[in-house]
């Protein structure tokens, strides 16, 4: 019996089988581990969007105080009694025999009034938890969010007039409409017109130092120069009166708020940018509101150290650079590699080749920022900027960090994952493939171009997929070579060349660098960290995905002809 079963065993594990459950457990429990991660991401980064319910909140402080505060119930935690004491928590508020403490995040917002906006509340100190109607979520400009129950409304103007009761809500969201659609004219005016007056300005200063570094004092150009700068200058003059009537415009409505303690708080509709009760909304006006919110944060920049408002410019500076890497890192991966394969004398020199190219994939990327910081700003950058750009100097154009250096430090760390992905697939064409080409008459390049490349196609997108998944979520050397907190402007406008490679550009990697591990308030960043990871993870999925529908199609194409 016992040598039947031993060699059942044997037979089996000779089989494979067991591997192939192994493998598959394995595989079964990677996709689940990605699966709740992702899950994780998206519970807490998408519930921060929802209107939560504002609560009036009574409790006793360390003091023995009563206090009242309206705020949001965030979070639920709990930590074992010995931990609270060793941290300094007060044992009034411990039980006898009690072995856990349950304590509430509470978001009390009204941050300039009753600092912080975040607080812990331990169950015990709790008296009374309410939801009344009728209470007001604004959101402002700065200082977070505020709470309250609205009492009056201020119009001001030629005749100024007060409004409360049912009529305030009504008047406040005219106001805010007229608030907003104020705020676009500036933007207008600051982003559209005001910024290309700057622009042609600075063209024309670059202009005429120019002219003077050449040795030209006199000149008809400098004439012209002098008389469109006047009237440049004479059009921004005119350009800025406009905007001081915009902003005094926008300065004239305020909206008196009362708070838990009975305070009243006032605040300028310039300040105020979306007002809601969610004590009174319905579900289907809490969805749409939710749908409202998300867009917002896709759609608007950050404000407040990029822990309020949206994240745009980051998401349009991720996509740029992972195009403009692309765009850069296939030519080269993809000319390496046919030299590699098709040109050079297989040897030792080229097996030498090959070896350090599979070595510089394991190389660390802060060392490819390292080196894109030294060669490409300072050095390449440098020079471009002493040959090109003299007339502005001493303030760098290229010698700085920014976008091309950027993409170029990308396609650089990425180049060997091509290279290795393209070499591949030319090792796997049929070489009478390329024996009946050159039998028919065509030359060698023609055979390149006509029919070997086009069949390797499928494994050159293998490269850039992995290429792009790769530096879509690189940080380390772009913190270096182009990346910021805040880019004032995007790398693309309406200003001549209209893509500015040397910009400097927000990226949504080190957005949650920042937001995570820099950002002064931490409680509110942490939601924004999880959006904003699920989004890159959305992101680079969308960039694989579109790179995975055109390798199949390639390989569809293909499939006959190398059959």
């Amino acid at each position: 019996m016992q040598e039947r079963q031993n060699s059942f065993f044997k037979s089996w594990f000779a089989s494979g089988e067991p591997w192939i459950w192994v493998n598959a457990a394995a595989v079964g429990i990677s996709i689940t581990a990605v699966i709740g991660i992702l899950g994780l991401i998206a519970f807490k980064g998408f519930a921060h969007f929802w209107p939560t319910d504002v609560s009036m909140i009574e409790y006793v402080t360390e003091n023995g105080q009563n206090k009242k505060v309206y705020g949001e119930l965030i979070e639920l935690d709990s930590l074992p009694v010995q931990q609270f004491i060793e941290s300094g928590g007060d044992a009034r508020w411990v039980k006898p025999e009690q072995e856990i403490m349950t304590r509430w995040l509470v978001k009390t917002g009204n941050r300039r009034v009753t600092p912080p906006d975040f607080r812990w509340l331990f169950t015990d100190q709790l008296k009374d938890v309410s939801t009344p109607k009728g209470l007001m979520v604004v959101e402002r400009m700065e200082w977070g969010n505020a709470y309250g129950a609205p009492t009056l409304l201020k119009v001001g103007g030629e005749n100024p007039r007060s409004y409360t009761g049912e009529t305030l809500p009504v008047r406040l969201q005219e106001s805010l409409q007229r608030a907003n659609i104020i705020r676009d004219e500036i933007n207008s005016l600051e982003r559209g017109s005001m910024d290309r007056i700057n622009y042609d300005l600075e063209r024309l200063r670059l202009e005429r130092r120019g002219i003077e570094l050449g040795g030209i004092t006199t000149s008809a150009r400098l004439e012209e120069i002098t008389i469109e700068e006047a009237q440049l200058r004479s059009l921004y003059r005119t350009q800025e009166a406009g905007l001081r009537q915009l902003y005094t415009s926008l300065e004239r409505d305020h909206l008196v708020i009362v708070d838990a303690e009975g305070r009243e708080i006032e605040i300028h509709i310039l300040d105020a940018l979306h007002v809601w009760r969610p004590n009174d909304m319905s579900v289907l006006d809490k969805s749409l509101h939710y749908i409202r919110s998300i867009w917002r944060f896709l759609s608007e920049d950050p404000r407040e150290a990029n822990t309020e408002g949206g994240i745009f410019p980051a998401i349009f500076g991720t996509i740029l650079m992972v195009l403009l890497m692309s765009v850069m890192v296939t030519p080269f991966g993809v000319i390496a590699a046919l030299y590699l394969r098709e040109y050079a004398k297989q040897g030792p020199l080229v097996r030498i080749i090959r070896i350090a190219v599979n070595n510089l994939a394991g190389v660390p990327s802060i060392v490819y920022g390292v080196f894109g910081l030294g060669f490409f700003v300072y050095f390449l950058g440098g020079n471009l900027d002493r040959l090109f750009f003299p007339e502005a100097l001493p303030a760098p154009t290229f010698g700085t960090p920014g976008l091309v250096w950027a993409s170029l430090t990308l396609a650089l760390l990425t180049v060997p994952v091509v290279i290795v992905s393209t070499e591949e697939g030319l090792t796997r064409i049929p070489r009478s493939l390329r024996e009946g080409s050159l039998a028919l008459g065509a030359t060698k390049a023609e055979t390149l171009f006509k029919v070997v490349l086009p069949m390797a196609s499928p494994s050159i997108l293998t490269g850039v997929i992995l290429a792009v998944a790769r530096a879509a979520g690189e940080v380390a050397p772009l913190m270096l070579v182009g990346v910021v907190k805040l880019a004032p402007t995007l790398p693309l406008d309406g200003n001549f060349p209209f893509l500015h490679l040397e910009r400097k550009f927000m990226h949504l990697g080190f957005h949650i660098y920042d937001v995570g591990f820099q950002s002064p308030n931490v409680e509110a960043a942490r939601p924004l960290v999880y959006a904003t990871a699920l989004l890159l993870v959305i992101i680079i999925v969308f960039l694989n995905l579109t790179a995975i529908t055109l390798r199949s199609r390639l390989e569809q194409r293909y499939r006959g002809v190398e059959s």
